[in-house]
C-alpha cells in the first residue's frame, strides 16, 4: 500500500451525482500452491537452496531467489563491522534514486581522497537537492535553538519538501518559506510559537510570514489548530522559573477566565502574561511586568490593561477557601496583589 502523501492540497471534492461507488480493481499479488490451493498458503523460503517451496506438499513453486537478510561476513575495508549487503536507508526528503557512489574522504593522510570526494560530490549534486539540503540543515538548526523536537524539525522539511514540489510560493523568498513551514509544523505538533518568536527566530518580518502561511493554508490540508493561552503558560512559566505548583495555579485562573469570559477579545499570549502577573504575587514568586513582557514578548501596558480586568473579578476567578488544606497553599490573600 502506498504511503500517504504528506500535507495533500486542497482540491475540491467531485459529487458523485448517480450515487454509484466506483470499485477499483484488486491489484494485489497473492502467491498460491496450485496443487494445495490452501488459503493462507503456507509458503517456505529456503535461502539455503534458493527455492521457495510450499510447506503442506513439498512443491516447489519458484527457484533462483534472493536472500534479502543480512549478510554475517564483512566486506569493509574500514575499522567495524558492517553486515549490511546495500548502503543506508533512502532519504524520502530527496529526490532520485539515491544510489550514487560516494568516494571515501579517508585515504592514510595523503588529502587526495577528501579533494577527490569533493569534486565528485560538485559534479553529480542536482541543484534542487543542493537547495533542498541546505533548506533542511537552516531548519533543523532553527529549531535546536530553540529547543523544538526532531518531529517539528521532519513536519517542517516535509512541508518545504512539498512546498517546493508544487511550486505553491513562487516568488517568496526561502527565508520566509522556512519561518512560515516551521509556524505551522509547531502548531500541527501542539507546540506553538507565536509570530513573534518566529521572527526572532527567523529574521523574517512578521507580514511576510503571515503572508506564506495564509497562502499555504489555503492550498495545502494542515491540522494546526488555533493557540490557547494552556499552551504558553507552562512555558512561560518555566522561563520565569517559577514552581510547578504555580504553573498548575496559572493554568486553572486561565481556564476560569475563558468560561466567565473576562478577557474576551484579548490574544492568548496576553491573557497568559496577565494570569502570571497575577498568580505570582497571589503565591509570593512576584514577578515584574518587565520581565514578563520580556519573556511573553508583550508590551507592560499591555499586561496591566489585562490585569486590571482580572483584578476586578478576582472573587470570582478564584476561591481561596477550596485551596485551603492543599500544599504550598498556606496564608494566601488578595492582599498580596498589587493594585492596578
Amino acid at each position: 500500500m502506498a504511503a500517504a502523501i504528506p500535507f495533500p492540497l486542497r482540491e475540491p471534492q467531485q459529487k458523485d451525482t448517480n450515487g454509484q461507488q466506483h470499485i477499483m480493481p484488486n491489484l494485489n499479488v497473492r502467491v498460491c500452491c496450485p496443487d494445495c490451493k490452501v488459503i493462507p498458503p503456507n509458503i517456505i523460503e529456503e535461502f539455503a537452496s534458493g527455492d521457495l517451496v510450499c510447506g503442506d506438499c513439498g512443491l516447489v513453486l519458484g527457484d533462483r531467489i534472493i536472500d534479502t537478510r543480512s549478510e554475517w561476513r564483512t566486506f569493509a575495508n574500514d575499522d567495524g563491522d558492517d553486515p549490511s549487503r546495500v548502503g543506508a536507508a533512502a532519504n524520502p526528503l530527496l529526490d532520485g534514486n539515491q544510489l550514487d557512489t560516494v568516494i571515501s574522504r579517508r585515504d592514510g593522510g595523503s588529502g587526495a581522497a577528501k579533494d577527490l570526494n569533493k569534486v565528485h560530490g560538485r559534479a553529480t549534486a542536482i541543484k534542487g537537492e543542493r537547495n533542498l539540503v541546505q533548506a533542511y540543515k537552516e531548519i533543523s538548526a532553527m529549531c535546536d535553538s530553540i529547543s523544538l523536537s526532531k518531529l517539528v524539525s521532519d513536519t517542517a522539511k516535509q512541508l518545504y519538501k512539498r512546498v517546493e514540489d508544487e511550486k505553491l510560493l513562487r516568488g517568496k523568498t526561502s527565508d520566509a518559506i522556512i519561518a512560515a513551514c516551521i509556524f505551522i509544523a509547531c502548531r500541527q505538533e501542539k507546540v506553538g510559537r507565536t509570530f513573534r518568536e518566529i521572527c526572532a527566530l527567523t529574521r523574517v518580518p512578521k507580514k511576510e510570514i503571515g503572508r506564506c502561511y495564509k497562502s499555504l493554508q489555503s492550498k495545502l490540508q494542515t491540522d494546526t489548530a488555533v493557540m490557547n493561552s494552556e499552551d504558553l503558560m507552562s512555558r512561560f512559566c518555566s522561563n520565569l522559573n517559577l514552581p510547578p505548583y504555580v504553573q498548575k495555579a496559572g493554568v486553572d485562573l486561565v481556564k476560569r477566565a475563558k468560561d466567565l469570559g473576562t478577557l474576551a477579545g484579548k490574544s492568548p499570549i496576553s491573557v497568559a502574561a496577565a494570569c502570571i502577573y497575577l498568580i505570582s504575587f497571589l503565591f509570593r514568586h512576584p514577578k515584574s511586568t518587565k520581565d514578563i513582557a520580556h519573556i511573553a514578548g508583550v508590551s507592560e501596558v499591555t499586561i496591566k490593561s489585562a490585569y486590571r480586568q482580572l483584578f476586578a473579578e478576582r472573587t470570582k476567578l478564584i476561591d481561596l477557601d477550596s485551596l485551603k488544606g492543599k500544599p504550598n497553599t498556606e496564608g494566601l490573600t488578595f492582599d498580596d496583589l498589587p493594585l492596578p
